[in-house]
């Protein structure tokens, strides 16, 4: 069985969409069982609350560098544990490229708080296009094309999606047109 850890960072206001996101994650998680894949959600509400040595949030950091996958979601502000919760992901990243990194932010309806915006354009910065949702049914089909698309590379490769492998170069019996992009070293067999 293939244990895929996911870790969730959003704070206290979106406690509706984290559960609901544990609730779909645990359907994904039932519904790839029979492909020897598990589907192990980390957020905050679960981890221990007993003293540590150091802080409580090193901690939930451990989990974080132990994670496959690393989801933001933030709807007014981002607080100060949940941007050390990116950073500490993020620098997990830049060294061994996990875990794979998915910002998602709700349109916000009133007043967001300075730290929002604060964190979007350090994304910016970064190079990084985060994603919006209206609605926790937008978020799910978002992120759930996510998963789907890590698991035909079999949270393998982190890589855009859009990159070509030798594997979708091959032509299959019965394929009518082909094209090939930048085929540099590619060679044709024909039999």
């Amino acid at each position: 069985m293939r244990n895929i850890k996911i870790f969730l960072a959003s704070s206290n206001e979106l406690k509706a969409e984290r559960e609901k996101f544990e609730i779909e994650v645990y359907r994904k998680c039932k519904a790839w069982f029979d492909q020897g894949i598990f589907l192990h959600l980390d957020i905050w509400e679960d981890l221990s609350a007993r003293m540590s040595d150091t802080r409580s949030q090193d901690e939930y950091n451990k989990n974080i560098e132990g994670a496959n996958l690393f989801v933001l979601m933030a709807y007014s502000k981002v607080g100060m544990y949940t941007a050390e919760e990116f950073d500490k992901a993020f620098g997990s990243f830049k060294n061994t490229k996990k875990p794979f990194i998915f910002t998602y932010f709700k349109e916000i309806e009133g007043k967001a708080e300075p730290s929002l915006q604060e964190f979007k354009d350090r994304l910016s910065i970064l190079g990084h296009f985060y994603a919006y949702y209206k609605d926790f049914n937008e978020l799910w089909y978002q992120f759930n094309k996510e998963l789907d698309r890590l698991e035909k590379t079999n949270f393998e490769l982190n890589v855009h999606p859009t990159a070509k492998s030798a594997d979708n170069r091959k032509i299959k019996m019965g394929d009518k047109g082909i094209y090939i992009e930048k085929g540099d070293d590619i060679k044709i067999d024909i039999r």
